[in-house]
């Protein structure tokens, strides 16, 4: 049995649109800090980017107490993922920028502050359903096909080599049993644009890629692992990014998710482009850590937590836990137990995790699970869980 899950590069036109929806949301709450800021006077941000060839356009819903230079913030994004060049598809010194940031609608701003809500609470800053899940075939209690595909984009990003250009994707094939356990790695697909100044020989292209692929994938390859490089054959830089393709924000939640595991399923929204009182963020993590928790303290070898929210109401309307049939005890017992455990209120997510945090925002872009130090990414509540579980 074959499963096969995506993941992207940051110079990918829809993550460099993410990444600076996310930076400009980092800036505002850097500067929001310089003058004192917690959950009530927190800024409300839901930004949307789309990429262009040469231009960006950046609109959306801003409410905040400082000024930030949108322009500045964003050539400075867009320099940093090694977009400096029309020769790699863009270039954030000569780029075009268009300003459509509006302040956010009152309508929702009083439904997300607690001085001006209806429920005296902070609200989610939207309605709609979100979430979250765990495996335990990894450390990361994350499925396989997913880690290695972001190990592999993460080699690309760092290996330092200027044949490969900022935009590229790939995709890992793991091979099952028939119990379901993770067995090999079958097939590696890797595309990467190709900047063809820095090329001696065509030959050395896909030898170089191969090379970083298996490297990061040595544990699970093997001699029939199937290698494939850009599959079209050439892959020209000055035709990547936004010169090839548009970038728009929220257009890689499969990929930033679970990569399209069976059994993950996806909900919301845009995730780093907005504020945490925004559920479609906040929620995200607030589900995957309790999904997560769940499988580490050995309740459940699987699990996906559904959580629904409605507009200004501060806690989910309805909790659903799903183990897929692997559950120690019922799944309505252990979503008895998840509600009372875990806070999933805007406030309290934002406070668990650090969400007020503009360093958090600078890393979330590139992964939303897998670093250790992420707050949702803690198995601190397993002893917590078997308790209320009666364990």
């Amino acid at each position: 049995m074959l499963i096969t899950s995506e993941a992207v590069k940051v110079g990918h036109p829809d993550i460099v649109a993410d990444t600076i929806a996310a930076h400009i949301i980092a800036k505002i709450l850097d500067e929001e800090h310089k003058v004192g800021m917690d959950v009530n006077t927190m800024p409300h941000c839901g930004l949307e980017v789309f990429l262009g060839k040469g231009f960006c356009i950046v609109g959306g819903e801003v409410s905040t107490r400082v000024y930030i230079d949108i322009e500045k913030s964003l050539r400075q994004t867009v320099l940093s993922i090694g977009y400096n060049d029309a020769a790699v598809g863009l270039n954030g010194h000569s780029m075009g920028v268009f300003n459509a940031i509006i302040p956010q609608s009152p309508n929702i701003n009083m439904g997300t502050r607690a001085d001006l809500g209806k429920y005296k609470e902070i609200g989610a800053g939207d309605q709609g359903i979100m979430y979250g899940f765990a495996i335990n075939e990894t450390p990361e209690f994350m499925p396989l096909p997913f880690v290695l595909a972001n190990r592999m984009m993460r080699a690309f990003e760092e290996c330092n080599d200027p044949i490969f250009a900022p935009d590229g994707k790939g995709q890992i094939t793991v091979d099952y049993d028939e119990e379901g356990k993770p067995v090999r790695v079958a097939k590696v697909l890797m595309s990467n644009a190709i900047d063809y100044r820095h090329v001696a020989e065509s030959g050395e292209i896909e030898s170089a890629a191969q090379k970083i692929a298996f490297e990061c994938l040595a544990d699970w390859i093997d001699s029939k692992t199937e290698f494939m490089f850009n599959p079209t054959g050439e892959w020209q830089a000055v035709h990547s990014c936004s010169a090839a393709d548009s970038g728009v924000t929220g257009r890689k939640l499969v990929c930033q998710l679970y990569g399209a595991f069976p059994g993950a399923q996806l909900g919301g929204g845009a995730i780093v482009n907005k504020t945490p009182e925004k559920v479609d963020c906040s929620a995200v993590f607030g589900s995957r850590y309790a999904a997560k928790n769940i499988v580490a303290a050995g309740l459940a070898r699987k699990c996906s937590i559904q959580l629904a929210y409605a507009i200004g109401m501060a806690k989910p309307m309805s909790v659903y836990v799903d183990t897929f049939g692997t559950g120690i005890i019922p799944d309505c017992k252990i979503s008895e137990a998840v509600e009372n455990v875990f806070d999933f209120t805007p406030k309290g997510m934002i406070e668990k995790f650090d969400l007020l945090n503009g360093d958090i925002y600078r890393k979330i872009v590139k992964n939303l699970f897998l670093a250790e130090d992420f707050a949702w990414e803690k198995i601190d509540m397993v002893d917590v869980l078997k308790r209320e579980a009666g364990i």
